[in-house]
This record gives C-alpha cells, structure tokens and sequence, in this order.
C-alpha cells in the first residue's frame, strides 16, 4: 500500500503575466505573487496541517543560474515556518548588497524564490510517513530546462500497482513504490518523449542545438503530455505541474471528484482547491472564480497563453463527499447551501432519535 494514498491536500498555483517590475511599480513589492500564494495557503489551511511546500520558476534567467527553488516544512504552522524562511533571503540579500537589491532584475538573478510561476501543497495524510520527504511538491531535474518537472497533487489513485508496474515495463527503475512518485515519473516520461520528438524534429530542420531548447520550450505540446501520462490514472485527482522553462498545468479528473477552481485576468492566473480563497484573497465576485471542468485542464505556457484543452472524456459527476461535508471551507456559497440542505434533511431522523424532546438536548458542532 502506498504511504500517500488516502490524503485530501490543498494546492494553490499562481501566475504572474506582468514583469516583476511592474507589481513592485503598482503594488510597493516585487514580491506580489508570494505575497499572494501565502494567503492563499493559509486560507486553506483546513486542508493540511500535516506539512507544506513551495516551488518557484524563475522564466527566463540566464544560463548557470538556479531557477527552481523549494522549500518544504512539517512544522506544527507549516506554512509559516516555509515564508519566513523564503522571506529571510530577501531581508539576507538587502543587508548584503542594498544598492543591487533596489534591481528587480538582479534580485530575480540571485534571490531565490524571485520568480513569476509559483505552487504551493498542503499536505492532510490520513496515515503514512509524516515526514519532510512526504511533502510536495515534488521535483524531478535535468540539465535542459524543457526536461524539468515540479508535481503536486490532491489525489487518491486506486491503480498504483498497475501504474508502477508500466514505468517497470518502460525500463525504468522507479525508486519508491508511492503514488505521487509514481504519477511523477508517468508524466516526466512523456515529458521526455515530447522533449526527444521536437528535439528530432528541429535537429533535421537544421537549427543549431542552442536553438532548439527555445523551440521545444515554445511548441511543446503539455496537452499531449498530460493525454498519454494520465490514460491509465484510476481515482480522484487535481495534479499541477510545472516545467523548468515556465509552462504549468493543472488536470482535474474525468469524474470531478477532487476540487479545482481558477481565475484569471490580465495580471495574474490563479488556480487553487477552494473557490473562497480566490474571491477574498484577490477580491473578486463570485461568478469571475470558475470551476475547473471534469477531465479537462488548465495550461498556462511560458508566454502567458492560457489554454483549456479536454484531457480526458467527461464522466458521471461524483464529487468527493468528504470534501462536500466535511473538509472544504464552509463560506463557499455552494458548499454552504448544500450543508443546509443536508442538514434539513437530517432533521427528521434526528427529532426522533430525541423523542422530540428538545428542551432537555444539548446541540454542539462536531470539532
């Protein structure tokens, strides 16, 4: 059994669209966007108190540069613990060097976690380790930009032995039998074989080798990576992604059992596991926060182009009820009514559990 079936997370991805410069220029920081991932998470802190993590894409920085950075934490407030110590760098570099700090650019060059794509998890394990290995995201590196992938999901895939036993038949050595270890390795495959198609196909085209890794990072094709890494995915599941050269992916399941919503404008993409946190955290109606299609996925490429492509066939509906009772945040409008209905629904049995004798019943909310 895998140590990571049978958790509820929460995942949160934020987009910048704009050069960091101009959030510093209109909004005092060049640190908007994990400014902003940090409220996000924290408001969705009842969907893990078991660990957190954080990865960061820095687009387009030159070579020798680092331009994916980490951190995780099973702290008691993880989420905390992880943004004090992203923030400590910033305050770091500013006692270093004050002069360069002033530079947008040379803080994206040399501070970590200066970049424009960023993802957070918050982990909720049911049983397993509890332990800093457990947490996502998850990374798996390469010396070529195009072949780097950072994975965290919100998933319960019911078909891990049969997943692990395709990577074993494509040759691979897979070095733990785990769920989210398993999905990674099932999407860094076809990423490779996106990767080696485009590279053939340029190569005979003539284009010299340095220019190919910006022709891959441009054509790749994240929708038919997701199509063949997913075919065999049995479960509930929203898993994102993001690519060392700046595309990201969300995908939520055909049956639209785990929860995804997103928002969009022309600042910032945002996706994240409840609705509420969006509207508060970036101060939008309702009806401008949209609900993630079953099977389908949100792409962000590193251009800024958003696409919607249908991953997988449509399904029966079959929302997780944990979720739905229990686990999402209650100030969601659609959540709210429906814990309402149930609740009335409820009263019936309930009146007659207490012989309709309710002066002497005591109510309480379940902690």
């Amino acid at each position: 059994m895998s140590d990571f079936v049978k958790h509820e997370c929460g995942i949160a991805m934020v987009r910048l669209l704009k050069p960091l410069q101009y959030y510093r220029d209109k909004y005092g920081s060049s640190r908007y966007g994990l400014h902003k991932l940090y409220l996000l998470m924290e408001k969705m802190v009842n969907r893990g108190q078991d660990g957190a993590g954080v990865a960061v894409v820095r687009i387009d920085t030159p070579p020798g540069t680092k331009y994916i950075d980490r951190q995780r934490s099973v702290d008691p407030k993880a989420t905390a613990d992880i943004f004090t110590k992203i923030n400590q760098h910033f305050i770091d570099a500013q006692l270093a060097d004050p002069e360069n700090y002033k530079s947008v650019d040379w803080q994206k060059e040399n501070i970590p976690f200066s970049g424009e794509l960023l993802l957070g998890h918050l982990r909720y394990g049911t049983f397993g380790k509890n332990s800093i290995e457990s947490c996502h995201p998850f990374l798996k590196q390469n010396n070529w930009k195009t072949r780097n992938l950072v994975v965290a999901g919100n998933f319960n895939l019911t078909n891990v032995d049969e997943l692990f036993k395709h990577l074993v038949d494509l040759g691979q050595h897979p070095r733990e039998k785990s769920d989210t270890v398993t999905v990674m390795e099932k999407i860094g495959h076809f990423l490779d074989v996106e990767n080696e198609k485009l590279f053939r196909i340029f190569k005979l085209q003539g284009f010299k080798k340095n220019e190919i890794s910006d022709l891959i990072a441009k054509e790749m094709d994240v929708a038919a990576i997701l199509k063949e890494a997913s075919k065999k995915w049995d479960g509930g599941y929203v898993m994102a992604g993001m690519m060392g050269h700046g595309d990201a992916f969300v995908l939520r399941d055909p049956n639209g059992i785990r929860p995804a919503f997103y928002y969009q404008d022309d600042e910032v993409v945002v996706v994240a596991s409840e609705r509420p946190v969006i509207q508060t955290v970036f101060n939008v109606a309702i009806e401008d926060v949209k609900e993630l299609e079953r099977g389908s996925s949100i792409i962000i490429k590193k251009d800024g182009t958003v696409l919607l492509p249908q991953i997988k066939k449509q399904r029966e509906k079959k929302q997780c009820s944990f979720e739905r009772i229990y686990f999402s945040r209650g100030n969601d409008a659609g959540i709210y009514r429906e814990r309402q209905a149930l609740g009335k629904f409820l009263v019936p049995s309930v009146l007659k559990a207490v012989d309709y004798d309710l002066r002497n019943t005591v109510f309480s909310y379940i902690p």
